[in-house]
Parts: C-alpha cells; sequence; structure tokens
C-alpha cells in the first residue's frame, strides 16, 4: 500500500475484518514496526469513551439501574490514568501498542492517543484536557508531520481525522458540554468542560467523496480491504466539505 521506513502513521485497524491468517494483533503490530524501522512511529487512537455520563457506553451500563443503583455506579467510576486505564471501543490493535513497553500515551481523558517509535513523545505531549481532537491534540501534531493514515479493514466512519476539520471548517463551530471523571492531582472529581460538537455521522460519506477525488492506494491485507491516505489532504478535504455541507 505504500508504508515506508520513516513514516508517522496512524492506524486504525479490525483483527476480525484482518481474519486468521493474519495472524495475532502483536504480530501485526511488529510487521507494521518493521516497516516503519527504528524512524518510524506507530500512532493508534485509545480513547475511553465511557469516561462520561453522556456515551453510548455509559448510558448502555446504567440501563436498567434504579437512581440508587446509578449513584453508586458513578462513584466506582475510576478517573482516568494515562498510565493505566484501557482503552474503551478502539480494538485489540490499538490496545496492543498501548501497552508496548517504551508507548507513550497522550492525556486527554476521553479521547487519548498512544504512539510508539521515534517521535511517540513528541506527538502526544501537550493533549489538551478540553480539546478532544483540534488544534492542542495529537491530531493537529500529525497533520504539521504529514502523516498517514492506515485503514486496516475499517472504513472511513472510523477516520479520526476528519474530526480535526471539525474545528476548521469554520471560525466558530458548534459547541457543547462534555463531563468525565479526571485526576489532576487534587484526588478523583467529575469534570465538565466546553468543546466542539464531534458528529461522525456523516464520515462515511465524506469519505467516499473524498476517495473519488483522490488517488488512494488501497489493496487487500488477509481478508480484510485496506486504504492508506495521506492525513493532510483528507483534513484539507474534509475543512471544505463541511464548510459546504453543513449548518447550524
Amino acid at each position: 500500500l505504500g508504508v515506508r521506513g520513516g513514516q508517522v502513521l496512524l492506524v486504525h485497524a479490525s483483527m476480525r475484518a484482518l481474519g486468521p491468517a493474519s495472524g495475532s494483533a502483536p504480530a501485526v503490530v511488529a510487521a507494521l514496526r518493521e516497516v516503519l524501522g527504528p524512524e518510524g512511529t506507530l500512532v493508534v487512537p485509545a480513547g475511553t469513551s465511557g469516561n462520561s455520563d453522556t456515551s453510548a457506553l455509559y448510558l448502555r451500563a446504567i440501563t436498567g439501574l434504579t437512581a440508587g443503583e446509578v449513584a453508586a455506579y458513578r462513584e466506582r467510576m475510576p478517573a482516568f490514568d494515562p498510565a493505566t486505564t484501557p482503552s474503551q471501543g478502539m480494538g485489540i490493535l490499538a490496545e496492543t501498542v498501548r501497552t508496548l513497553p517504551g508507548a507513550v500515551r497522550s492525556a486527554h481523558p476521553q479521547t487519548s492517543f498512544a504512539a510508539i517509535g521515534a517521535h511517540a513523545a513528541e506527538l502526544m505531549d501537550g493533549h489538551d484536557p478540553a480539546c478532544h481532537l483540534g488544534e492542542r491534540s495529537p491530531l493537529a501534531r500529525l497533520y504539521d508531520r504529514d502523516a498517514a493514515i492506515l485503514l486496516l479493514g475499517v472504513g472511513y466512519d472510523r477516520c479520526t481525522a476528519f474530526h480535526l476539520a471539525e474545528y476548521r471548517y469554520r471560525a466558530d463551530p458548534p459547541r457543547r458540554l462534555y463531563r468525565c471523571v479526571v485526576d489532576f492531582g487534587t484526588g478523583r472529581r467529575w469534570w465538565e468542560y466546553e468543546d466542539v460538537v464531534l458528529d461522525a455521522t456523516d464520515m462515511a460519506e465524506l469519505g467516499a467523496d473524498f476517495e473519488i477525488s483522490q488517488n488512494i492506494a488501497t489493496g487487500q491485507v488477509g481478508e480484510a480491504e485496506c486504504r492508506l491516505i495521506p492525513l493532510r489532504k483528507a483534513v484539507d478535504y474534509a475543512t471544505l466539505w463541511y464548510a459546504e455541507r453543513r449548518t447550524v
């Protein structure tokens, strides 16, 4: 597909889609790292969407509970810890990267990333807890680094980089309140902050239009259809696409 040594590579993957012929998640991660080489950097999403009282994961967890049980559940929810909190819904390959010796994770309590390789520390540093996926997140640094996106058996609806365009397509994108459990050094507490509304409902359509307009490298890896995408071009295209398609 064109993955090369020295590259910064953001990977979204489904091991189930790749199939048994591709081996285990550690084998796929090892193969990617071998191709990227010592100067390359492998990046994955490591989000914890359940660390919220508005996420789908949270709402499923409290379905059918009494008010007292919901209160007890909320009291048990642990504060996000970049070093130990497992990712949620990101897939086994992402979790494999997150737990590798030497891996670095960004500090956002809901939308963190993890990376390993030559530029891992600088790419993960400074993820503002009040900025999910905007200019103060690793996505902006991946953009500046001209990173590539590898979709291994997943579609454009999983292309997190499109969310960076939601911060850029207008001067005042819609915003909302978010809540999550944090510990900023003074103990566990619920914390509320305002950030841009993240809406993935039209990302598959956006991706289809983007692919028509670009020469995207596609091919089979194991049993899965896969794509290698230039992140900067994807974000720039999405910024214009959102500006044309979205209204308040």
